[in-house]
């Protein structure tokens, strides 16, 4: 394999004669390489006989990788084999497709050995190859290789966050359906998952909203691997998500909630110090829960003209390219941060054990206004606030627009500031 190829003159053209390594000889019938190189000249054929050598080497190496039982593997090296021949690998439905001079033209590179075809070359050319079987939790170890794009920047509690909804999802379709291969999965099997999560609506007291997100994540996971991997899948996706309704939606905290429950003396008192400040600083900002814990301190401004803080990307990935904002300091707010100069080190890298741990407290303290308030109810009520007094467009169209204050005078942004002041 790493001698010189030979040549040899034969009549007035050269010819390439070489022994095939001992390597490829599973994989190669012939013993001894006779090949014309079509030319008289010596430097030509030299470097015609090295070429075709290499394209030799390659195309054995192709079909090594061929040559196991690994269906995935296989599909692979057909590929390979089929670009080293000059050709891109279709399976036998698309070449069957193809017009008459082209599908010719493929027969007639599959090589033939006492008048048998090379099965290796065959599968490469004609689209033999199988396709990998792969099962709906294979799909989603295939999904995480395929989609590391979506998740650079992402800090690892919010990589946890993004992952396990997805890995839910699969859980949940495999307990119903079972771990089919996904080219299996039929329509029935679909409406099948559907009607479980039917009943777990009517009957368990989950939203609507709940089940869309697992048939939405189970959706994308499998297009990804559907086009990623150029299966051609037909796959029955389309028209199975459930009709939302308000009652789905987080609400809001009321203004006189927020003053004479959340903030009435010692009503948060057995809360420890790092959630409850993270509790006051939402009131009046409207920051989201991940986006308080994640600040560091030189994301908090308290000695500016106006102390404020600045939402940005350290160290995580923000929800939306917009999300990079600048939110003054007032009040209860401005008090909590001041207790925290340096951010919040317990919740820095879980913002979900915030939430668990905040949501608990209020409700097992009677501090939940409904049943189906959240935490992040205090974001929506800050939100509503500032539509509800026409003044979000002001603010850059405050969380959703970069916030930037260069635009304004300090005595502008102040003045919005105080708008927003709940206590």
């Amino acid at each position: 394999m790493t001698g010189p190829v030979v040549i040899r003159l034969r009549g007035k053209k050269y010819q390439l004669y070489r022994r095939v390594p001992t390597r490829y000889q599973v994989v190669e019938p012939r013993t001894q390489i006779n090949l014309s190189l079509h030319t008289d000249s010596k430097s030509i054929a030299t470097d015609k006989a090295n070429t075709i050598w290499a394209q030799l080497i390659e195309g054995w190496e192709a079909r090594l990788a061929g040559d196991t039982s690994d269906a995935d593997k296989r599909l692979e090296a057909a590929k390979e084999l089929a670009a080293v021949r000059g050709f891109r690998y279709l399976d036998v439905g698309r070449v069957a497709a193809l017009p008459l001079e082209e599908v010719l033209r493929r027969v007639e590179a599959v090589p033939s050995h006492n008048g048998i075809p090379d099965r290796h070359e065959a599968t490469a050319t004609l689209g033999g190859a199988p396709g990998a079987k792969i099962t709906v939790s294979g799909a989603l170890e295939i999904y995480w290789k395929l989609t590391t794009d979506k998740v650079l920047g992402k800090s690892p509690d919010q990589l946890r966050r993004w992952k396990n909804p997805r890995i839910k999802a699969i859980k949940n379709f495999i307990s119903v359906i079972g771990d089919v291969v996904i080219n299996d999965i039929s329509a029935d099997n679909m409406l099948d998952f559907r009607e479980w999560w039917m009943h777990r609506i009517q009957n368990d007291g989950l939203t609507a909203n709940a089940a869309n997100k697992d048939l939405v994540h189970l959706s994308g996971i499998l297009k990804t691997v559907n086009t990623m991997k150029r299966l051609n899948l037909v796959l029955p996706l389309s028209d199975l998500s459930f009709k939302q309704s308000e009652a789905g939606k987080r609400p809001p905290f009321s203004k006189e909630w927020i003053k004479e429950k959340l903030l009435a003396p010692d009503a948060m008192s057995g809360l420890n110090r790092e959630a409850h400040a993270i509790v006051l600083a939402m009131i009046n900002t409207g920051a989201r829960p991940s986006e308080l814990a994640a600040l560091t301190p030189e994301c908090i401004k308290l000695e500016a003209d106006v102390p404020h803080i600045s939402i940005e990307a350290v160290g995580r990935h923000l929800k939306s390219r917009n999300a990079k904002r600048v939110i003054p300091l007032l009040g209860v707010s401005l008090d909590a941060l001041r207790e925290f100069p340096l951010g919040f080190p317990r919740y820095r890298g879980s913002s979900a054990s915030l939430s668990a741990t905040v949501n608990k407290f209020l409700r097992d303290n009677t501090l939940m206004e409904t049943e189906k308030h959240t935490l992040y109810g205090l974001h929506h009520s800050f939100e509503d606030q500032a539509r509800e007094q026409q003044i979000l467009r002001q603010l850059n169209n405050y969380d959703g627009n970069p916030c930037a204050c260069a635009k304004y005078k300090q005595s502008k942004f102040r003045e919005l500031s105080w708008t927003f002041l709940i206590s």
